[in-house]
C-alpha cells in the first residue's frame, strides 16, 4: 500500500518556501524583508507541516533564504506580547513538535541565526554551517529570556559554561567556534551548504526508516526510561522484515565476499603448481 501523501501545496504558505520529495521535505523561511524573523504566520505555517510530517514520516531539511536563516522572533509583534501570549509558549510549543517528528530534522546555517532563529536551529537533529554564520541569544540584551529551549537545550549542546557564555553574556559564536563545540557538526561554503544537507538526508536514507524513527524516539527518551525502552524498541524491531531483509543481504554479501577470496586463493594455489 502506497504511504499517504504530505498534501502540501506550495500555494497554501506565505513565509515558507517548501519542496517536497519522495523521502524528505525541504523549508525554506522565506521573510528576506526582515531576515527571516519568525511571526505568528511562520508558526502557523509550521505547524502546518509538522502535522504533515506527522502524518508521513520524511526528513525534513530547514533553512532560510539570501543567506540568513533567521535572525529571531519577529521584534515588532514580540514588543506585544504579554503575560498571557508568554504562558501559550507561541514559539516553544512549534519547536518541540518540531524536535519531536518521527524522522530526523537537518537544519542548513547561514548567516544570522539569533534568539528564536538559534533556538529553531537547535531544535533540530543536526545542524550544519556555512564560514558566516553566528549563532547565539541575545534575548538578555532585549530584557528578555530564551524561553523557547536555549534555556534547557543549549546546556545539553554545548555544555553548562559555553552555554552560560550564549546566554547569560550574549555571546553569539561565529563558525568555527560554533564547530567546536559540536553545536555545528560540518562547515561547508555557501553555496555547497544545501548540497551537504542533501547528502546527510541521503546517508539517512540509506537507514531501514523503522529502525530510524525508532532510534530517534529512544533516544531522547528519559535516563529514567532505560534499558527497558531499549528492550521493547528491540523487541519491536527484532519482528520488523527490513531487519531480516537487511541482515540477510549482509550475510549474502559477506558469504559472497568470501567465495571470491577463496577462489583467488584457488587460483593462486593451482598456479604454483604449474
Amino acid at each position: 500500500m502506497a504511504a499517504p501523501q504530505t498534501a502540501l501545496s506550495p500555494a497554501d504558505f506565505s513565509t515558507l518556501l517548501i519542496e517536497e520529495r519522495e523521502d524528505r521535505l525541504v523549508v525554506l523561511l522565506n521573510r528576506p524583508e526582515v531576515r527571516n524573523a519568525i511571526d505568528q504566520q511562520m508558526v502557523d505555517e509550521l505547524h502546518l507541516v509538522c502535522a504533515a510530517l506527522e502524518r508521513n514520516p520524511k526528513v525534513l531539511i530547514i533553512a532560510g533564504v539570501d543567506g540568513v536563516f533567521a535572525s529571531g522572533a519577529d521584534i515588532a509583534q514580540l514588543r506585544e506580547r504579554r503575560r498571557d501570549d508568554a504562558l501559550q509558549g507561541i514559539n516553544s510549543t512549534i519547536f518541540v513538535r518540531i524536535a519531536k517528528l518521527p524522522m530526523p530534522v537537518i537544519a542548513a546555517l547561514d548567516g544570522f541565526c539569533l534568539g528564536g532563529g538559534a533556538e529553531l536551529a537547535y531544535a533540530a537533529d543536526f545542524r550544519i554551517g556555512t564560514p558566516g554564520v553566528r549563532i547565539g541569544n541575545p534575548e538578555t540584551g532585549l530584557g528578555i529570556l530564551a524561553a523557547a529551549g536555549a534555556s534547557w537545550r543549549l546546556k545539553e549542546l554545548v555544555g553548562e559554561p559555553v552555554a552560560k557564555e550564549i546566554l547569560l553574556a550574549g555571546v553569539v559564536l561565529r563558525a568555527e567556534r560554533a564547530l567546536a563545540v559540536n553545536l555545528i557538526t560540518e562547515i561547508h561554503e555557501a553555496p555547497e551548504l544545501m548540497a551537504a544537507a542533501h547528502k546527510l538526508a541521503d546517508r539517512i536514507a540509506t537507514q531501514d526508516p523503522l529502525a530510524v524513527r525508532i532510534t530517534k524516539s529512544v533516544f531522547h527518551a528519559p535516563a529514567e526510561a532505560h534499558p527497558l525502552i531499549d528492550q521493547l524498541a528491540q523487541g519491536i524491531l527484532f519482528e520488523s522484515q527490513a531487519k531480516f531483509d537487511r541482515m540477510q543481504a549482509f550475510l549474502d554479501k559477506k558469504s559472497a565476499k568470501s567465495d571470491k577470496k577463496s577462489d583467488k586463493k584457488s587460483d593462486a594455489t593451482s598456479d604454483r603448481k604449474k
